[in-house]
């Protein structure tokens, strides 16, 4: 299995376990997502399971061809990464604004919905590619 395939598996189940857990939990999930944005330690130690998680993803698979599963994988590893580094340098003050900017708790279904459908495309392309 190449390695494509094996982390389109990967990040697709993770992505559908997160989007379904915090569809199903969503008070839970912005408290404590909450919470989480307003403690400088969880912002640290958050930023850095993602900077680890960015940085193995980036150097597992940093391909930029190869079909639109591949071009995914790539962007999350990116994506990861940013956002670790993000969690580390930026004050949690920041990041708190920049959720709420976003609108991540007023459109909390949408985003969560589309990471579900992210995840579900991810898997499929995962197990049938």
């Amino acid at each position: 299995m190449s390695t494509r395939l094996f982390l389109g598996r990967l990040l697709g189940l993770y992505l559908i376990a997160i989007a379904l857990g915090m569809l199903v939990n969503r008070r839970r999930a912005l408290e404590a997502i909450d919470e989480m944005a307003r403690s400088g330690p969880w912002m640290l130690f958050s930023g850095m399971v993602a900077t680890a998680a960015g940085l193995a993803l980036v150097l597992a698979h940093d391909v930029w061809s190869g079909g639109a599963l591949a071009f995914a994988v790539t962007v999350i590893g990116w994506v990861a990464l940013l956002k670790g580094l993000a969690l580390l340098l930026v004050p949690a003050e920041r990041i708190a604004a920049t959720y709420k900017g976003l609108g991540f708790t007023k459109f909390f279904k949408v985003w969560m919905t589309g990471v579900l459908a992210v995840g579900l495309w991810m898997t499929w392309q995962g197990f049938t590619g």
